[in-house]
């Protein structure tokens, strides 16, 4: 019956060879997570920190060249800025995840009964048997002791783990795609309806940004658009409430 089986599966209905069944690889979201997050975070605020500079400079009466220049100005200093904070707080992480593991690694060289007891006992708080999380403890010990310590109990691996220069140029990139909508609908708009095509183009951008990041993340695109519409919405109404206040004020 196996031979059979066997047969059966590595060939077609009509006799033809298709070797063996292809191993299952899973596709899991997760693993996106760490440029998925920057992304949408740079692109995000590209479009909503820029668009509400734009209405509220636009409505506080400045003339159609300075909300251009303004938004041009925010476009590169915006960029910087999401490249500086990424990388300094994604280094900082970083650093901590350093850290981490070097304490583990003198601890495993200096007392490796006590890091095996620590692994044994977070199998069996998982599910495991004593015996069987000893076996698994005994085997990840002889393995890669560090490895095993970092991922199960610093919560480190290779998906999770800080990637400073990739969170920071993905910030930068992103937030310049996104800041340069509203830049485009203040440079070919004319200025008694700048913020309107400035406020629609960004909310459109918006949505569109909601859609894909959820799409890639797996996630419902409906409650994302939603999200990232009513923020956006709710800085440029601010911004362009300030912009005109100041503006009847001088």
């Amino acid at each position: 019956m196996v031979a059979g089986h066997q047969a059966q599966s590595s060939t077609g209905e009509k006799g033809q060879a298709v070797g063996p069944p292809r191993p299952h690889h899973a596709v899991h979201y997760v693993n996106r997570v760490g440029w998925l997050r920057a992304a949408v975070l740079g692109a995000n605020d590209g479009i909503v920190s820029t668009a509400s500079l734009l209405t509220g400079i636009a409505a506080s009466g400045a003339p159609g060249d300075t909300v251009l220049l303004s938004g041009i100005a925010a476009l590169f200093a915006g960029a910087m800025s999401m490249a500086a904070g990424e990388y300094v707080s994604v280094s900082a992480q970083s650093d901590t995840e350093r850290a981490d593991l070097a304490k583990e690694r003198r601890a495993i060289v200096q007392q490796p009964e006590e890091e095996w007891a620590e692994l044994r006992d977070i199998y069996v708080e998982r599910g495991l048997s004593p015996d069987l999380a000893a076996q698994v403890a005994d085997q990840l010990m002889a393995a890669d002791p560090l490895g095993a310590h970092a991922r199960d109990e610093l919560g480190i691996s290779d998906v999770t783990t800080a990637r400073p220069v990739q969170a920071a140029f993905t910030s930068a990139a992103t937030f310049s795609a996104g800041a340069i909508a509203p830049v485009l609908a203040a440079a070919f708009s004319p200025a008694p309806q700048a913020i309107a095509v400035i406020a629609l183009t960004s909310l459109l951008c918006l949505g569109l940004l909601g859609y894909i990041g959820a799409r890639l993340g797996g996630g419902k695109p409906l409650p994302s658009i939603v999200r990232v519409i009513f923020w956006g919405v709710l800085a440029m109404v601010v911004t362009a409430g300030i912009g005109r206040l100041f503006g009847a004020a001088l």
